[in-house]
């Protein structure tokens, strides 16, 4: 499953994630490209209350590295999110 497509945004870039993605390794599934300020968001499946208590902020090498089917979506448009239930489904993109 290789992908020739880059992320316009640099590999330092900050994005927004969950612990669940970093720490337990749960695939994303769910992806925001943010209209008003450009913010990528990456998150897993998993429910929280309170996005406080699980969010961290990576550089965006660290989540191709986790997942390189992120690849994939590097083109996702500004106000746009991409869903899939697992790492090895195809992603789906809609306007927010």
């Amino acid at each position: 499953m290789g992908t020739s497509k880059k992320f316009e945004d640099s590999l330092e870039t900050p994005v927004f994630t969950t612990t669940f993605v970093i720490k337990d390794k749960k695939d994303i599934t769910y992806v925001t490209h943010e209209i008003e300020d450009g913010a990528w968001q990456f998150f897993s499946s998993d429910s929280f209350d309170n996005y406080e208590d699980v969010a961290m902020v990576v550089g965006l090498a660290e989540i191709i590295n986790l997942d390189k089917t992120i690849l994939d979506i590097a083109d996702l448009p500004l106000g746009c999110v991409a869903t899939r239930r697992s790492a090895s489904d195809k992603w789906v993109t809609k306007r927010m």
